[in-house]
């Protein structure tokens, strides 16, 4: 029986930075899938596909300027649905000295991330989550 691989869910509207992420990933020879999402309704609507069966990501890069539903409606949805609260979320901020950083205080447990992301600290920052499904 093959062992199903974990996609990385990176939801982020600037196509900037979601190339930016995509080719540090490449560049560092990251062998898992890294799903798209443009807007907080693209990302709300993966609730249903995971509902269908559609393989739960590893983590979820969750940018918090979104359009249409903003990043901390899309986190608060997650955490009411059953099986989308199962999944680590990683805040991505565009500076460190952003001040939602500190408003934020618990909500993000120290998971986040700087834009852009720098993928060293990315895995680091998996690990110390936890995440033992990570190369």
């Amino acid at each position: 029986m093959s062992q199903v691989i974990k996609p990385v869910f990176l939801v982020e509207d600037n196509p900037m930075d979601a190339d930016l992420t995509l080719r540090s990933f490449s560049k560092n020879k990251f062998d898992r899938p890294v799903v798209v999402a443009r807007d907080g309704e693209e990302a709300l609507a993966w609730m249903e596909r995971w509902e269908s069966g559609e393989t739960l990501p590893l983590v979820v890069l969750l940018d918090l300027n979104l359009p249409k539903f903003s990043g901390m409606e899309v986190f608060h949805a997650y955490q009411k649905h059953e099986l989308a609260r199962q999944i680590p979320v990683v805040f991505l901020f565009s500076s460190e000295e952003d001040r939602k950083i500190h408003e934020m205080g618990q909500i993000c447990e120290n998971l986040y991330l700087v834009k852009p992301i720098n993928f060293e600290k990315f895995k680091q920052l998996i690990h110390a989550a936890g995440i033992n499904d990570m190369p």
